[in-house]
């Protein structure tokens, strides 16, 4: 390779460069916060994450440090049909005409049920999400798919966020939310009641987006031995970071809690 044995020393005690070390702090940020992360974040929001705590970094070479070291968002993809719309309940239209935006919370909420497996058996998850800021206001882990299973999560939110009047409720042809009682709910408090058009997952696509989150950052990467050790996983996957740390495009790539605490400044 034409090079000296005093020329191959040389660059054997030569130090490292200044961009070397940075590269080494870089590294080390950057697996801590691939953790704290759950391993979801690629690119673009671990540059965002890195420049939050102070460091100044571009995101080539952020995905420059995470191609050598093996650094990469673990993504799974799956799905599966969850909704029962062969019912006799009645519909009510479909107005909210895929426009998810909203200037303020508590304008516009939408809801959706997910079934997750376990050892024990399926698991149930109805979850109400507000659409303001993507935040989770309202949800109830089950073990039975019954039609109170959407109440449940419907109350705690209500409970939560004591909405005002005129509050739009959009969510897909299941037949919980289809239910009597569920829409007699809604009649009461004076919600707007919204539906999804028949097989068209886009008019309720931020539920689903949020399910398919979910899915896969925390579910499908492991197998479930009980339904409390899924639940608490829920748990602290809801509470401790999607509602309080990830970061979401949507949002301008910060969470729901910063989303909610710039808006309430700017109101």
């Amino acid at each position: 390779m034409d090079v000296t044995s005093r020329g191959y020393r040389a660059w054997r005690r030569r130090p490292l460069s200044k961009r070397q070390r940075q590269d080494m702090v870089l590294r080390a940020h950057i697996r801590e916060q691939h953790h704290f992360s759950l391993k979801s974040y690629g690119r673009p929001r671990m540059t965002q994450e890195l420049k939050d705590i102070g460091l100044s970094v571009g995101h080539r070479r952020v995905g420059r440090l995470m191609r050598q070291n093996n650094i990469y968002a673990i993504r799974i993809r799956k799905y599966k049909v969850t909704t029962d719309s062969n019912h006799t309940f009645n519909i009510a239209p479909n107005l909210l005409d895929q426009d998810f935006s909203a200037d303020k919370p508590n304008q516009k909420w939408a809801g959706d049920i997910s079934y997750l497996w376990t050892r024990e058996g399926w698991q149930y998850l109805a979850v109400i999400i507000d659409l303001h800021s993507r935040r989770i206001v309202g949800w109830v882990v089950s073990d039975s798919l019954k039609q109170d299973l959407a109440m449940q999560a419907l109350n705690r939110a209500i409970a939560l966020r004591n909405p005002e009047l005129g509050c739009i409720h959009h969510k897909d042809l299941g037949s919980q939310y289809c239910a009597y009682d569920y829409q007699k709910q809604l009649r009461q408090l004076k919600f707007q009641v919204l539906m999804s058009g028949k097989g068209n997952c886009w008019d309720n696509a931020v539920s689903e987006t949020f399910i398919k989150t979910l899915s896969a950052e925390q579910i499908w990467r492991y197998s479930w031995q009980t339904r409390k050790q899924l639940t608490d996983a829920l748990f602290k996957y809801i509470k401790g970071f999607y509602n309080i740390r990830r970061r979401h495009s949507t949002l301008g790539g910060i969470s729901p809690a910063q989303f909610e605490k710039i808006s309430a400044e700017k109101r």
